[in-house]
């Protein structure tokens, strides 16, 4: 079972449709209603304060409503991936950016690779990057001459091995705060990264 979460911040483009597997439940983050129904796709569910969401919007959807206080302690976000995992998926999609807000885009990655959701594959799609979690190991795919970076997260990344890159590491160690990770280049159009221990998360800049 896959779920798709549509987040608030700037408008999805409608290449943005092809992520979106023709089974999957739909929920919306606030107003990511208005950008789930801009690309003609109504939701099973809509999760947050409802401060965002446009009232025209809230007029055409027919999904069920889960509102909670403005004087919340989660981002909107985090409450749908907490009712996503509720779900219990094998896989959720969250797509959409960030705003522009600095603090939402750091909150937003952290909150992506949380231990939390360590049981199911994860990812995040905006118009600019895809970024998942990596733990153990992943075949990621992408445009031969593309940039590919690997952050360590919460802890060093022990064991990192990778093919497929142009600087590939063998059985290395990426540190928190290191940017030995940052630009590395797809030599190929499929890579692997392997991790002994630890977790990494990858960002494609392009996200095709």
């Amino acid at each position: 079972m896959t779920v798709v979460i549509f987040t608030g911040g700037e408008a999805l483009t409608v290449s943005l449709i092809g992520e979106i597997p023709d089974d999957a439940y739909l929920i919306a983050a606030d107003s990511g209603l208005d950008h789930a129904l801009g690309l003609g796709l109504d939701v099973d569910l809509v999760v947050g304060d409802l401060d965002s969401v446009t009232d025209s919007a809230l007029d055409r959807t027919s999904a069920a409503i889960e509102r909670h206080s403005p004087d919340k302690d989660a981002t909107d976000l985090e409450l749908a991936l907490e009712a996503a995992y509720r779900l219990d998926p094998d896989r959720i999609i969250v797509l959409g950016g960030h705003g522009g807000r600095i603090d939402h885009f750091l909150g937003s990655v952290a909150l992506i690779v949380a231990e939390r959701w360590s049981d199911i594959d994860i990812e995040w799609v905006t118009p600019q990057a895809r970024i998942r979690p990596i733990r153990g190991g992943i075949t990621l795919h992408g445009t031969t001459g593309s940039t590919l970076s690997l952050l360590a997260m919460s802890g060093p990344a022990m064991g990192v091995s990778t093919t497929g890159l142009r600087w590939n590491l063998e059985h290395e160690t990426l540190e928190p705060g290191s940017t030995r990770g940052v630009s590395n280049v797809f030599m190929s159009p499929v890579a692997t990264i392997r991790i002994d221990s630890g977790t990494l998360v990858s960002i494609q800049p392009d996200p095709s």
